[in-house]
């Protein structure tokens, strides 16, 4: 559900399977491997959430963050 009222994206599980997949392998190619800290900085969507389990598939630790923290907190949380 976005943030307007009465305004959603329905995504299918095999939707949401191939974005994973290829948000896995683009963080593959870019040098994400297991173990290494990601922090995604998205607002809440569908990709957000395929972001996440794309992490989790390649066994990446991820942290997110959302949009309305000042520079400062938004630092910390990165750092965290």
């Amino acid at each position: 559900e976005k943030d307007e009222p009465g305004e959603e994206v329905r995504v299918t599980y095999r939707e949401l399977l191939v974005l994973t997949c290829r948000l896995g392998n683009t963080l593959k190619r870019q040098g994400v491997k297991q173990g290494d800290r990601v922090t995604i900085y998205m607002p809440p969507c569908p990709l957000a959430v395929a972001s996440m389990l794309a992490c989790a598939r390649i066994g990446a630790v991820h942290a997110v963050v959302f949009a309305g923290f000042s520079a400062e907190s938004l630092a910390g949380r990165i750092q965290d």
